[in-house]
């Protein structure tokens, strides 16, 4: 899909808490091509955004999203989802690995982006090691290629040392984080269903994850259970 075709905007300017006040329908593909540092005690890692998928919660208009965390009420896992737009809300995915989100959104409406896919352009060694020591001890400890680093949530959130307790709920725009809008407009998005959810949200009525065609680091789709089966296309 060519970008202007979903009705978005075109956003190269420097990033405010007023970037995120839109719903994350509107906000996920203007993520694509931007900057995001995390820094810590160990150094700072930046990765840049290639993949986005946009979640509709509580208080939101558009159809009902069944794949939303914040889709019915607010609890103590999805709490983040409801504060000031430009905060983080990272959560902890099947037992295995965290999952970065940007909250959107006025206070107490719940929309968020998940920062599916990126591709590291700063702190590369650190990124590897991160990835490197969460591999299961069966896996090779071979050098990672590095469009995969950051390639899939759970990736990403590695490479970047993010986890739900140091990192939830925290604000965009105060350290650990800095993020930096692209410096120009993508020549083209494409958008497609949501990978791995279940049911109708992963199917073609729900096309709400954007990539950047043609980036190594975009993960490989792969549909969730029982997602109607004309939602099963590939990354490109």
């Amino acid at each position: 899909m060519r970008q202007g075709q979903f009705g978005f905007s075109r956003h190269t300017g420097d990033m405010d808490r007023t970037f995120f006040l839109p719903d994350a329908l509107s906000v996920a593909p203007q993520l694509l091509g931007a900057v995001l540092t995390v820094d810590s005690a160990e150094g700072p890692v930046s990765v840049r955004i290639t993949e986005t998928e946009a979640y509709m919660g509580l208080g939101t208009s558009g159809p009902y999203d069944p794949g939303s965390h914040s889709k019915d009420r607010k609890t103590e896992r999805n709490a983040s989802m409801f504060l000031d737009p430009g905060h983080t809300y990272v959560y902890f995915s099947y037992g295995m690995h965290y999952a970065l989100n940007f909250v959107c959104s006025p206070p107490g409406i719940a929309s968020g982006v998940l920062i599916r896919a990126g591709a590291i352009t700063f702190g590369t060694e650190l990124a590897m090691a991160r990835r490197l020591e969460k591999r299961p001890a069966r896996y090779s400890r071979n050098p990672i290629p590095e469009a995969q680093l950051a390639r899939g949530p759970g990736n990403l959130a590695a490479a970047l040392g993010l986890t739900r307790l140091a990192h939830d709920g925290l604000d965009l725009f105060s350290p650990p984080f800095a993020i930096h809008a692209a410096p120009s407009a993508p020549a083209a998005i494409r958008t497609g269903p949501r990978v791995g959810v279940a049911g109708i949200a992963g199917g073609p009525q729900f096309p709400w994850r954007f990539w950047l065609p043609g980036e190594p680091s975009v993960s490989t789709y792969r549909p969730g259970r029982d997602a109607p089966a004309s939602g099963r296309s590939t990354a490109e």
